[in-house]
Parts: C-alpha cells; sequence; structure tokens
C-alpha cells in the first residue's frame, strides 16, 4: 500500500467554520460582530499560518512523489507572527473598534510554532506563496459573504485584561 505523511501545520482561508476554535477564525468573528477579541496570555507567542491552496498544493506535490518518499513531511508556511500580530491584522482588515482581552495562558500552550519546510521546499519544490496579509483579507470577506458575525463563540470565565 502506498502511504504518504504530510504533518499539516496551522491552516486557514474560505471556508473555516466559525466555531472551529482556531485563533484565526476566533479573532474575525469577534472582530466582524464588535466583539472583544479573546487572547490567551499576552500575545508575544509565534504562531505560522498557512493559506488553504498553499496546503493543498503542497499535499498534492507529497501525493505525486515516488514511492520511497512516505514522510513525514512538514508542510505549513515558515513565516512566524506573534498572537497579538494577528490580533492587531485582524482588527486593522475588518476597520473593528473590539478590544482584545487577554486571558490566562494554558500552561501546555506552546511558546513557538513554525514548521521546517526545508524537506517540502527540496523534495517537492514546495514553498508557500499566500502572504498572511493577503490570505487574511480573503479569509475575512468569505466570512462577510457567509453572514457569521452573528455567531459569536463565548468568552472564557476567566477574568481578562483589556488592550487596544
Amino acid at each position: 500500500m502506498r502511504i504518504k505523511v504530510g504533518r499539516i501545520f496551522n491552516t486557514y482561508g474560505p471556508r473555516m467554520s466559525a466555531d472551529d476554535g482556531r485563533v484565526v477564525s476566533n479573532f474575525i468573528v469577534q472582530a466582524l460582530a464588535e466583539k472583544p477579541l479573546t487572547m490567551y496570555g499576552n500575545g508575544e507567542q509565534t504562531r505560522s499560518f498557512c493559506y488553504v491552496s498553499d496546503l493543498i498544493d503542497a499535499i498534492v506535490a507529497l501525493m505525486k512523489t515516488d514511492d520511497e518518499i512516505i514522510g513525514p513531511i512538514n508542510l505549513g508556511n515558515p513565516h512566524e507572527f506573534t498572537v497579538m500580530e494577528l490580533a492587531q491584522k485582524v482588527k486593522a482588515y475588518t476597520q473593528s473598534s473590539s478590544p482584545i482581552l487577554q486571558y490566562p495562558l494554558p500552561a501546555d500552550d506552546p511558546r513557538k510554532r513554525q514548521p521546517d519546510i526545508t524537506p517540502a521546499h527540496r523534495i517537492l519544490s514546495w514553498a508557500p506563496k499566500i502572504s498572511l496579509d493577503e490570505g487574511l483579507i480573503y479569509t475575512i470577506n468569505d466570512f462577510k459573504m457567509r453572514s457569521y458575525p452573528h455567531e459569536i463563540s463565548h468568552l472564557p470565565k476567566d477574568e481578562p485584561s483589556i488592550t487596544h
């Protein structure tokens, strides 16, 4: 049996579920509804976000490799952003005046998530093409068209601190 193992990192884009609990969709839905953006920790933890079409290109390239290439191969975008930077970008692109509420960071939350895609670049001749800024605009426009602002995730019960 032919197998391939792609290790998928944070992916986002149009058609995301409004209530999937991911930081990108949470921030977009909250910002569009002018509700507080829910941030865990001070926002200095980093994440890398891969636009869905880039991920699909990587998966297709992996599937087309010879049988001896099985992986695992990291598939994601290596460009890091702080969670605070993401929140600020979402606020800017949605033109939201939502405050950012900071809640305690869970103990098991990683401080950094960044894939090493060197094997994907070398073996698959692949690298992501869509910037976070471009992808957020596509994703926000999709959420606007689907009219999700009324579907807001529940806020945590811990006491937040407010930042802007």
